[in-house]
């Protein structure tokens, strides 16, 4: 189940498959050189710190990842205040996905 915190949702690996389905965008907040290293199959990278460069024309249904959770969830918020209002946070980030026993690219 999903907890809503500052307008964003903070969501798990098994409802990642729905916000894509909905045509969620995929955006990684890691840096590059972690991202290469493996990242969520579909995801787009977008360092954390060029987000506050170009979260304004970021649009629609957005999943902010990163390692754990802690970089996207500042990123979600970020876009929250922007006027974003369909953002999650995945909790757990790549980390989590990879321990669900999902492959990485």
């Amino acid at each position: 189940m999903n907890q809503t915190i500052n307008n964003y949702q903070d969501i798990f690996v098994t409802e990642l498959e729905t916000w894509r389905a909905k045509g969620a965008q995929l955006i990684d907040v890691r840096e590059p050189f972690e991202f290469v290293q493996g990242h969520i199959p579909g995801a787009k990278n977008i360092p954390l710190d060029q987000i506050a460069d170009i979260g304004a024309n970021l649009e629609g249904s957005i999943v902010l990842i990163c390692a754990s959770g802690g970089r996207s969830s500042h990123a979600a918020h970020y876009l929250v205040t922007l006027g974003n209002t369909e953002i999650a946070n995945l909790v757990g980030g790549t980390f989590g996905y990879a321990q669900s026993g999902l492959p990485l690219e």
